[in-house]
């Protein structure tokens, strides 16, 4: 009896250590179990049914937690296990927990299907980070955060969703601000006549239907977009407004995976904390 016991208690430190090793490896966490969503909340805006952008965003939300239409889940894709969005609906995939100081990474490629109002636009889905306050507070969707915007042939740029600023060094050419790292640090908000995007310096993306490697590095209030292992940004000074209109750092919070109109997938999403920035990203 005490021998089975022992071989029991063996056994339970296997399954135990085997499970950990799974989620943290080489000190990477793993934010995507491979079999269910546990660790992430859904939340579902309003059905497009035609007419105009203001008329949509108005319209009744599913909310959190309520896809009846499977727009975020786990699956299967070629043999492995990813995060399907199907795009059919507008909306978020956020995680339970805060990050501050950490590196993010994670693969995505882009599925077949699109659909209205977006199905004749560029494939379109987007990584917020530092996510905070209500679900739907941008355009009835997203929550406040800084977005890496995963756009086909955009992937890398930058828009402050709700309300969250950044300072970014650019250049400008034809009314677009580009990244540039010996540009002029300039301030980008939805109050100021710059407005809340950036393009990125170089498209990294790969073809659609191949899989693409993000990596995003952030520490205090600055950030690191890299595509395929080229750095396309960095930004500096990461902010939001609050509700009297004045400016407050942002430097933590949620990570959410956007629907918008594009089928795509995800996988080997992981994070890691930071003492500090790669100096290589940062030359």
């Amino acid at each position: 009896m005490h021998k089975l016991t022992f071989w029991i208690g063996v056994l339970s430190m296997i399954v135990i250590m085997g499970c950990k090793s799974k989620k943290y490896e080489n000190n990477w966490e793993n934010l995507f179990n491979g079999t269910d969503l546990s660790g992430w909340d859904t939340y579902i805006g309003a059905e497009f049914s035609g007419g105009d952008w203001e008329d949509w965003t108005k319209g009744e939300r599913l909310g959190l937690n309520n896809d009846p239409d499977k727009v975020f889940k786990a699956d299967i894709l070629d043999g492995e296990p990813v995060i399907h969005i199907s795009g059919k609906r507008f909306g978020g995939l956020s995680t339970h927990r805060e990050f501050k100081n950490y590196h993010l990474q994670l693969e995505f490629k882009w599925g077949g299907h699109t659909y209205p109002p977006k199905e004749n636009a560029p494939r379109d889905s987007g990584l917020l980070y530092h996510a905070v306050g209500e679900h739907g507070a941008d355009s009835g969707f997203w929550m406040r955060s800084q977005e890496f915007q995963i756009q086909e042939g955009d992937t890398g740029d930058y828009w402050g969703c709700a309300g969250a600023t950044f300072d970014v060094p650019v250049r400008v050419e034809e009314n677009n601000f580009i990244y540039d790292p010996v540009g002029e640090l300039l301030h980008f908000s939805p109050d100021n006549e710059r407005g809340r995007h950036v393009v990125k310096s170089t498209d990294a993306e790969k073809p659609s239907g191949e899989w693409n490697t993000i990596d995003l590095f952030c520490f205090e209030g600055t950030a690191i977009h890299v595509i395929n292992g080229k750095k396309n940004m960095v930004l500096y000074n990461s902010s939001q407004i609050n509700t009297v209109g004045n400016e407050m750092p942002l430097v933590k919070g949620k990570i959410q995976l956007q629907s918008e109109g594009a089928e795509i997938y995800f996988k080997n999403i992981r994070i890691r904390s930071l003492k500090e920035l790669p100096k290589k990203h940062l030359r």
